[in-house]
């Protein structure tokens, strides 16, 4: 078979690798013309024309980041195109030799849900493995998975819009507009997202949060499967400071070592699908007193002159932004911008607004510096300054000014990295490098 890689990224060199070693012939496509060519036995064809003249493959590998859309507009000659397309994850469906498979979506926490899964999951002695938009291509697990191991995979839109096969569990978490930018619309950011519970059958089983989430509701009634809402009963919830499902008390919140009411929601999410597995409370109450969380979630980088500073670089919408200002309570500097996918922003201000007593100031920075300025003066947020520093010292630099003994510096930017930094992690590693050099 002639295959096309569409996107030479760590999903096209797996999938690239992938059929490669089927006996396929491989060509890589991809806009960027200067990407390494690291394989003489593939063909490459880049440049802006990348995605034209598709029709001469047998089978053509999707990248999460190429929408769908843009494959078949660049194909106008052959309106079927769309037939012959697949991805790392369809395939892995197709491919995996084991039905155990745990499928995680929502807007945010999907990581550390995800990864709090396969902890507990693996506590009880099950093989697991995590793959997923949390960095690991799932065809590059492939070789090492048996059929009585578990598969948790954690699923960003862009990865679901085109999902052929749903797993034995999906969860979906709290869902809020995001990633507008790509998708063509609101209904078609929910369509992606219900690709994880579409082809549930009845024995499967889906997880959602429940109350009265209705982006959430929405998503999960697309199931044939089971329904089972967490943050209540019959699922996880919390019940006088314990988290609570089938009337056992698992933990209390106070033992718990994640930060943030967010996560409160990841956990209840994480106790609910492995419940369903293994009803084995101390074991999870194990992983719930010793898990930390994932670097650059709401992150505690260290104290310094007595100002602790806390690194969110994953933050990434407004909600998130949300959910650590009012996770790290009292006294702080809060650093939010980016680049700016013209989301709505009057939530954050109003959200901002009912703690504003607890900002010595909130530093915008980047291209989002000006809309947000102007949303935050007209929601009555008069504690806001624009900074135009352009390197994370600078940044540093001013928000140490503004805080005092006792206070925290919060950078949850709730926006992209595009225009300043690589990516998220570019972000949150010059955070805490600067952090820890002061």
């Amino acid at each position: 078979m002639n295959v096309a890689i569409l996107g030479y990224g760590l999903e096209g060199h797996v999938s690239a690798q992938h059929w490669s070693k089927l006996g396929h012939k491989i060509t890589i496509r991809d806009r960027n013309k200067n990407i390494v060519k690291d394989n003489t036995g593939y063909t490459y064809k880049l440049g802006d024309s990348y995605l034209q003249g598709l029709d001469q493959y047998d089978l053509i590998v999707r990248s999460p980041g190429i929408h769908p859309s843009k494959i078949k507009s660049a194909n106008p000659d052959f309106p079927d195109i769309l037939n012959n397309v697949t991805s790392n994850v369809n395939e892995f469906f197709a491919t995996c030799p084991t039905k155990n498979i745990i499928g995680v979506t929502g807007t945010k926490g999907k990581g550390t849900t995800s990864t709090l899964i396969t902890r507990m999951l693996e506590a009880t002695g099950k093989t697991v493995h995590l793959a997923g938009n949390i960095g690991t291509a799932p065809l590059e697990l492939l070789p090492a998975i048996n059929a009585d191991d578990w598969v948790v995979l954690e699923l960003s839109s862009f990865q679901l819009i085109d999902l052929k096969t749903s797993p034995r569990i999906a969860i979906c978490l709290m869902v809020v507009d995001e990633h507008l930018d790509w998708h063509a619309d609101r209904p078609e950011y929910i369509y992606a997202k219900q690709q994880l519970f579409a082809h549930q059958k009845e024995a499967d089983t889906a997880i959602y949060m429940a109350q009265n989430h209705p982006l959430t509701i929405e998503i999960v009634n697309a199931t044939n499967g089971k329904k089972i809402g967490f943050m209540e009963s019959p699922g996880a919830h919390i019940d006088k400071n314990k988290i609570i499902i089938d009337d056992t008390a698992i933990c209390e919140l106070d033992d718990v070592k994640l930060p943030g009411k967010h996560n409160w929601q990841n956990i209840c999410a994480a106790v609910t699908t492995v419940w369903q597995v293994s009803k084995d409370a101390d074991t999870i109450r194990g992983v719930l007193t010793n898990f930390h969380g994932l670097p650059h979630r709401i992150e505690l980088v260290r104290e310094f002159e007595n100002v602790r500073f806390y690194n969110d670089s994953f933050a990434s919408n407004p909600g998130a932004t949300i959910a650590a200002a009012h996770s790290v309570s009292g006294p702080k500097v809060l650093i939010i911008g980016g680049f700016d996918r013209m989301l709505d922003l009057t939530q954050l201000a109003s959200e901002l607004l009912k703690i504003k007593d607890e900002f010595r100031k909130i530093m915008l920075i980047g291209a989002s510096a000006g809309r947000l300025k102007k949303v935050m003066d007209e929601a009555g947020l008069s504690n806001t300054i624009i900074c135009t520093a352009q390197t994370m010292p600078k940044i540093i630099e001013h928000a140490r000014f503004f805080a005092k003994k006792g206070d925290s510096v919060v950078f949850s930017p709730g926006f992209p990295s595009f225009d300043m930094f690589k990516n998220f992690e570019d972000r949150g590693n010059q955070f805490k490098k600067t952090v820890q050099d002061l």
